[in-house]
């Protein structure tokens, strides 16, 4: 992450601004849990919170009980350049276990493939202590990439997948991305059958509508849906979503919980973003404009960060703790000292008055920027 500190919106403007970025084209730059930049020091003559006395609790995802904080471990293999050594993201993924969580995700397309081998080989020793989320949904083996839920692939892949994380159970199964060519329905029976036969615990989704959310829980009952959901990004509040899952008893899984980076307060419009390795190059809000735009966003947390001694990023990861009891965020790293940080926002207490201010002063900044790209949207439910 970029290490300089961030400048005003005004003075960025005077940066030359790059052009508009072209879409990537590779299937491997679709999912979630985002890395978080380094760490910042507050506005006060104190530091900033990282560790704390408060201890990991538990939450539930429908049935499936987990830490109240999540592991993304995507970032350390894929998406955000070059994948880290094998040696660093085992010793990563090990210490947020260290350190009280029990809920890691991966999926198959990360990497491809080489994700959940990480994952596999570093949560090895306490397998039966960690819940293990990874996803199936895209047609990694052929060269288009396209979406694939046919039941007889679904079939296929999950052994590879169990084969990879050194397993004998998956004990959350996403659905990927919605593919519009196999009813819900039949992807529900499937996982069902899965469920009776051990392979896997519980059932989820991600990227889907409230709609198919409700379809899918009709046929097998959902423990979780996962979508991009942040302090910045706040579709699911208003797509029906939230409140689809509060209904039925189904938790949420964010990802991109620091808006990919974003809220940590350590991008800004000179930061660069290599073309073939890193999503963020092609999506809206990662232009230099949009990083210019977006700015008061950040300016809102880190002003609460000052007043409570912590930083921009664990302000983001408190705010989504403190939204509903079922929210699991899962914010990912492959830095020992953003780690530290991320799992720092549980001892950061927010409010009700707290969460009252924070939502007012957002009302009153426009967010600049899609989400996603219009590649990756085609894919999504809305």
């Amino acid at each position: 992450m970029n290490k300089n500190k961030r400048e005003t919106g005004s003075n960025l403007r005077d940066h030359q601004v790059l052009g508009r970025r072209d879409l990537l084209a590779t299937t491997a730059l679709f999912g979630a849990g985002l890395a978080v930049a380094p760490l910042t020091k507050a506005a006060s003559a104190q530091q900033p919170r990282v560790g704390g006395a408060n201890k990991m609790k538990a939450r539930k995802l429908g049935q499936l009980e987990v830490s109240e904080l999540g592991f993304g471990c995507m970032s350390i293999s894929a998406n955000y350049g070059p994948a880290a050594d094998r040696n660093q993201g085992i010793k990563v993924i090990r210490t947020a276990y260290e350190k009280g969580v029990r809920f890691f995700d991966t999926a198959e397309v990360y990497g491809p493939f080489t994700n959940e081998e990480l994952v596999g080989e570093a949560l090895a020793p306490f397998r039966d202590k960690v819940a293990i989320a990874t996803k199936f949904g895209f047609d990694v083996a052929n060269s288009s990439g396209g979406l694939n839920s046919r039941p007889e692939h679904i079939k296929k892949v999950v052994e590879a997948s169990l084969k990879r994380l050194q397993t004998d159970r998956i004990d959350l199964y996403y659905q990927h991305r919605v593919d519009p060519k196999v009813p819900i329905e039949d992807v529900a029976g499937v996982i069902k059958e899965l469920i009776q036969a051990g392979k896997v615990l519980h059932f989820g989704l991600s990227e889907a509508s409230a709609q198919t959310i409700r379809r899918a829980h009709a046929v097998q009952p959902v423990a979780a849906i996962q979508s991009e959901y942040s302090f910045m990004e706040r579709s699911p509040e208003k797509n029906g979503v939230l409140k689809a899952c509060e209904e039925l008893g189904i938790g949420f899984v964010p990802w991109g919980p620091v808006g990919m980076g974003y809220l940590t307060g350590q991008i800004d419009a000179l930061k660069k973003f290599d073309p073939k390795a890193d999503l963020r190059f092609a999506m809206e809000r990662f232009s230099p404009e949009n990083l210019v735009d977006n700015a008061p966003i950040v300016d809102v947390l880190r002003t609460f960060a000052d007043k409570k001694y912590a930083t921009p990023a664990q302000i983001a990861l408190a705010w989504l703790l403190a939204q509903k009891p079922f929210i699991v965020s899962i914010p990912g790293t492959r830095n020992l000292n953003h780690l530290e940080e991320n799992m720092g926002a549980i001892n950061v207490e927010l409010t009700p008055a707290d969460i009252r201010e924070l939502e007012a002063a957002f009302a009153k900044i426009k967010v600049h920027g899609g989400r996603l790209n219009e590649m990756h949207r085609q894919i999504i439910e809305l």
